[in-house]
């Protein structure tokens, strides 16, 4: 089987494990928005925010540098499943050591017991984690697809089995962990046959995984610390209900990007990384994989952005008005970001992880300081606003280091972008006329303004982006 037919095969069992997951995880979030508070989202979001920090040390970029050195030595592996292990115990006891100055800072004694649940994620994660390196390299996304459905169809069932009874914040963390625990067990399943791990540990042994890891860490840290800091901010300067609006605003905006990006880069890089010495291969596949992220996010924002009003109550239902304006900064936000996303699988293929790092350190010297000051002047949308203007400094930036490793791309990219941003702009329009002429409230409105930007921007694309002959190629490529 070619690269090609590889990267087709696994983007089709990506693509269904993302839309599924998508679907149950979306339905998880609009039936808890109903049930739940603002204030329980908040608090939510902080444990995914302590989370998501001791993430950043726990695997030391191991996923990247077992693919990118396709590594296969079984004393190498085993060192680094222990290690993970290690790591992993060591932070469950890191958070519970930390948690009364989290608690002390937010000025939020329930996050007291949603820490201590939160921990043991660490202490269950890291059995498994290594087996899902494995299978990524070896292209059996067919197993990382089932893996993915089947933990999240079963943590959402029990996150909203809770809800329903009265376990309010505590519903999400247990959900979440019964959904990483069911992971973790078909990961060891499933990658078993590719890896079992014999009594050896000697770091010696993987010197070069480490200095691998030692800028992916760094670059992860600064990553989590410029990506965060307006939640961090948030919470500790407006308390965790605002918090909870503007986690909910950021999740709506966000949640296609971080859903539909993966499917691309996750099958691209182990696909890219046996190409790092064809520049010129990869320059057009980045350009690809860039016109392809384009063409399925663009328009998923835009409409967000036209039916924002429409769309949140009845989503959500009463209550959560005051995420629409948030929403329509945040559409601006997914759009830079997933225009950026392309550079991590260059660099890593390239072996050149350091400029992510000094990418994320600039990035971060300049967001700290715009966060704080719009923050304290304008509150939340202050907020909101700065991390639209780093996003967008990062964006070019980015580009910049792009332009470094593979050569000049711009010109093709404006030229590929031009489309997709025409046809979002007649799609809007035809839904303002519509919303002028007929009205945008009520569920009927909601579904026809949906259904007329879908068909709007099909055809156009249909029309002049890819023919029908085009599509059934991809069809039976899939097959």
């Amino acid at each position: 089987m070619s690269n090609t037919q590889k990267a087709m095969n696994g983007g089709k069992w990506i693509t269904i494990s993302t839309v599924i997951s998508t679907l149950f995880q979306f339905t998880q979030v609009a039936i808890l928005a109903r049930v739940l508070a603002p204030a329980d989202f908040g608090i939510v979001s902080i444990s995914n925010l302590i989370i998501a920090f001791f993430q950043v040390f726990a695997n030391l970029g191991f996923s990247n540098s077992i693919i990118y050195k396709q590594e296969s030595d079984r004393n190498v592996l085993s060192t680094l499943y222990y290690l993970n292990l290690l790591i992993g115990l060591v932070i469950f006891i890191a958070i519970h050591a930390t948690a009364p100055l989290i608690i002390s800072f937010y000025h939020e004694p329930k996050l007291a017991q949603v820490l201590n649940l939160s921990s043991y994620y660490f202490v269950i994660a890291y059995f498994g984690q290594i087996y899902m390196f494995l299978l990524e390299k070896e292209l059996r996304f067919k197993s990382v697809a089932i893996i993915d459905i089947t933990g999240t169809v079963l943590g959402s069932a029990v996150t909203i089995t809770l809800a329903y009874n009265g376990f309010h914040e505590l519903s999400l963390i247990i959900g979440s962990l019964v959904m990483q625990t069911v992971k973790s067990i078909l990961q060891i399943t499933f990658g078993l046959r590719f890896f079992i791990p014999r009594l050896f540990f000697n770091l010696s042994n993987i010197k070069e995984h480490l200095r691998f890891g030692i800028f992916n860490m760094g670059d992860g840290f600064l990553g989590f610390v410029q990506a965060n800091s307006d939640n961090i901010f948030l919470g500790g300067m407006m308390g965790v209900k605002m918090l909870g609006y503007y986690t909910i605003a950021y999740q709506l905006c966000v949640f296609p990007i971080m859903k539909l990006n993966p499917i691309i880069l996750q099958v691209a890089y182990p696909i890219l990384a046996k190409m790092k010495e064809n520049t010129a291969d990869l320059k057009k596949s980045y350009l690809k994989i860039l016109d392809f992220i384009s063409y399925c996010n663009m328009p998923l924002l835009a409409g967000l952005f036209i039916t924002a009003d429409a769309v949140v109550p009845l989503i959500y239902g009463p209550g959560w008005g005051q995420t629409i304006e948030l929403i329509r900064i945040f559409v601006f936000v997914g759009l830079f970001i997933c225009l950026s996303h392309p550079l991590y699988t260059v660099a890593f293929t390239k072996g050149k992880p350091n400029l992510l790092f000094y990418l994320n350190l600039g990035t971060l010297i300049v967001k700290i300081p715009l966060v704080y000051v719009f923050g304290t002047y304008w509150g939340v949308m202050g907020i909101a606003s700065a991390f639209l203007l780093t996003t967008f400094l990062n964006m070019v930036v980015n580009f910049a280091m792009v332009h470094y490793l593979i050569g000049d791309f711009v010109g093709d990219f404006f030229k590929n972008i031009a489309k997709p941003i025409t046809f979002c702009l007649i799609m809007v329009g035809i839904i303002i006329v519509y919303k002028s002429l007929v009205g945008n409230t009520g569920l009927a409105n909601s579904i026809a303004e949906i259904a007329l930007g879908g068909a709007t921007y099909a055809v156009l694309t249909l029309a002049y982006k890819l023919s029908f002959a085009q599509l059934k190629a991809y069809r039976q490529g899939l097959l």
